[in-house]
């Protein structure tokens, strides 16, 4: 019999204690996460791994019972913690961003010989959340299928009578059993009654999310699609094979009716702190882009391109984006001018762009604008001679013929990022930042689901021989993954770019989620192109829909026209997000071209001053973007408390005073409030008043919004 022990790793750094404990009589193990703001009891016992508790610190609630910790099948077997398991060892880990726990590793026993699992959790300084992610890995002689994988596979203390569910971005409530879908990066479970919850978010990638509560008596799942579903994942392990799993997290609150604000805090801290996705860490964030697609669609060339660019740049635009019509394939003299032609070869249409793209990008910086291109991520047409000479490259319908996943044009298809198309896709682009200076790239169509077809066959790749993918089910996390790697890679050889991965390549109608935010910068989210007070109301209403679940800066809401008379309405509405514009410039007077430039410094001063790029949060006592009412955002610096911005807006409501409450200041500091963009005072107060007092605001027009700056007294 082996003699009782215990031992205890201590990170000064998160203030997180591991203890593990072996008992003498039962040979049980106790392991305790704790960073002082959330618990996690796990236990291993008699071959079986558990979670027996999930506390907050100082409250003796637990939120969860008994649980199996993990599930999925292993050819077509259900497998969990109760499956039979040999505890490998266990062992302290950390990531990059102040994250400490703990890594066990199990070997399954009986009919699971050969099977590994590593279980990784990471806890992070003062936040009551516990991140968890899978490896699991192969060491058997046959070939295991790995399907309908729970990363968290829990038994929940809430009963579903009493508990709501926010989903879609925790935006919207739903009562009863609940399975969610791709727009899911976060929900929130309330108990109502007792006044508490928990915020369950997954960072799998596009339509391969699933998280799910009470299918079965009061149960929380959060992993990957499972058999049954329109899309769901599978993963193939040859003997000595490994895999990683997407990460989830459980963030714990209580005291408090307001389920939505865990998600408007702790979560939010945790993304932007410790999640720290690409629009975070990118130092040099756009504040002011511009865009041809709407309206010269496909009809560009280098005179219209320096004439709209000499326009632009009077308006202060900073980024300038040539959009689809730029291009050929090998061997054709000049594109069409319509939408689905000479995608794949990528080479510059010199008939519209004389001597190629470098004279036109080498003007645009000349105007001290960073330039930027269109380009389909996966797809090519017909006449393309990458498609001619690498047809294994495409991927495979369920007719067995290359396939189109987009759904729109003839003679199109899809390329598949189980191939090596992921090399040649990446080269095409490096080539053209080393080349042309190209600073932004714009990454279109669907590469594993369509945004537009309802049909879940037309989706993923049939082949059977790709190097990256079996199947059509496995297609789909290769996809992706490979997708997400290749983002990586570029912003490894190419620092500068800015990678804008729209939700057609996302997969869905305005999908985006924290594994886009965690490797790409942006997103381009929405076509919309309705005119003031319409556009400025969607703009708002996207922009509140998603954040701040996800990063408000990786959202990037097209197509709005700066030309439109009311455009500085819409300009206000954007800088709730990252700021995008359309349109023609060429027909905005001159001193209208000067009043859209002062907006321009001044977001770009505020920037520099505040970082408010990387910061959005509700304000206080508003609510959803709506007709005949108004709204706002916060975008104030929660780290420093050194101020930032805030926007609220009158859409048609009768009132013409609200009054704006700001949260994130320093109590005892004291504070200007200035309207943007001359900066005029408007206010002065400290940050306990601010917060707890708030200060009046009068919007005239029924259609108009004000922003403001919150400036500590005496900086500069």
């Amino acid at each position: 019999m082996k003699t009782p022990y215990s031992f205890l790793f201590l990170f000064l750094v998160n203030s997180l204690h591991l203890m593990a404990q072996e008992s003498a009589v039962d040979m049980r193990r106790v392991i305790e996460l704790n960073n002082g703001a959330i618990v996690r009891e796990i236990r291993f016992e008699k071959g079986a791994i558990s979670s027996s508790g999930l506390y907050m610190t100082g409250n003796d609630r637990n939120y969860i019972r008994e649980s199996g910790e993990f599930s999925f099948l292993v050819n077509n077997r259900l497998v969990n913690g109760s499956s039979g398991w040999d505890l490998e060892g266990t062992e302290s880990i950390e990531d990059e961003r102040s994250g400490s726990g703990i890594r066990i590793t199990l070997s399954g026993t009986g009919d699971i010989e050969g099977l590994f699992v590593e279980i990784n959790y990471l806890l992070y300084p003062g936040i009551p959340l516990v991140r968890k992610w899978l490896k699991i890995s192969n060491r058997s002689e046959k070939d295991l299928k790995i399907e309908a994988l729970n990363v968290e596979d829990l038994q929940t203390g809430f009963s579903h009578v009493h508990t709501v569910v926010l989903h879609n971005y925790a935006r919207m409530k739903h009562i009863g059993s609940f399975t969610g879908n791709w727009d899911d990066p976060v929900v929130v479970l309330h108990h109502q009654s007792d006044r508490i919850g928990m915020a369950v978010g997954n960072e799998a990638p596009g339509i391969m999310k699933r998280t799910a509560f009470h299918t079965v008596n009061n149960n929380l799942e959060a992993g990957l699609t499972h058999p049954g579903q329109d899309f769901p994942f599978r993963k193939w392990l040859s003997p000595g094979g490994s895999w990683e799993s997407p990460k989830t997290f459980i963030c714990l609150y209580r005291d408090t009716d307001d389920a939505f604000a865990v998600v408007d805090g702790a979560v939010n801290d945790f993304v932007r702190k410790h999640m720290y996705p690409q629009i975070i860490r990118n130092e040099h964030k756009p504040v002011f882009v511009y865009n041809t697609w709407n309206p010269f669609r496909t009809f560009v060339s280098d005179s219209l391109v320096r004439e709209v660019a000499m326009a632009a740049a009077e308006c202060g635009v900073k980024e300038f984006i040539i959009d689809d019509g730029w291009q050929v394939n090998k061997g054709t003299k000049t594109s069409a001018d319509a939408w689905g032609n000479n995608y794949g070869d990528w080479n510059v249409d010199e008939e519209k762009f004389p001597g190629g793209l470098k004279p036109t990008f080498d003007y645009i910086k000349s105007l001290g604008m960073k330039p930027g291109l269109w380009i389909t991520i996966g797809a090519a047409t017909g006449d393309a001679a990458v498609y001619k000479s690498h047809p294994e490259w495409f991927v495979i319908n369920s007719s067995g013929a290359h396939g189109n996943i987009h759904g729109y044009g003839d003679d199109f298809y899809t390329s598949c990022f189980g191939t090596g198309w992921v090399d040649y896709i990446k080269d095409v682009i490096v080539r053209m930042s080393q080349q042309y200076g190209l600073a932004y790239t714009k990454l279109d169509f669907a590469i594993a689901t369509s945004a537009y077809v309802n049909d879940p066959q037309i989706s993923g790749c049939y082949a059977t021989d790709h190097p990256f993918h079996r199947d059509h089910q496995e297609s789909f996390i290769a996809i992706y993954q490979r997708v997400l790697e290749l983002f990586d890679r570029l912003h490894k050889e190419c620092p500068d770019l800015f990678i804008d991965c729209t939700f057609e390549t996302a997969g869905k109608l305005q999908l985006m989620d924290y594994a886009i935010a965690n490797h790409a910068d942006g997103n381009w989210l929405s076509n919309f192109e309705e005119s003031v007070p319409t556009g400025p109301l969607r703009i708002r209403q996207m922009a509140w829909w998603r954040s701040p679940a996800v990063p408000a800066s990786s959202l990037v809401i097209g197509n709005t026209p700066m030309d439109d008379p009311e455009f500085e309405f819409a300009l206000k509405s954007l800088i709730g997000t990252l700021p995008i514009v359309l349109g023609d410039p060429r027909k905005i007077p001159v001193e209208e071209r000067a009043r859209i430039k002062l907006w321009s410094g001044w977001m770009q001063e505020m920037q520099e001053r505040y970082d408010y790029m990387s910061y959005r949060r509700d304000l206080p006592g508003f609510g959803e973007p709506m007709e005949g009412s108004w709204d706002g955002w916060m975008r104030i610096n929660n780290d420093t408390h050194d101020g930032g911005i805030v926007g609220v807006f009158r859409q048609g409501a009768l009132e013409e005073h609200r009054q704006l409450f700001v949260k994130g200041l320093d109590p005892g500091r004291e504070y200007d409030v200035k309207l943007a963009p001359e900066g005029a005072q408007v206010y002065r107060s400290t940050g306990q008043q601010l917060m707890n007092e708030g200060f009046p605001v009068e919007i005239t027009k029924p259609y108009d919004g004000k922003i403001f700056e919150i400036k500590p007294v005496g900086s500069e």
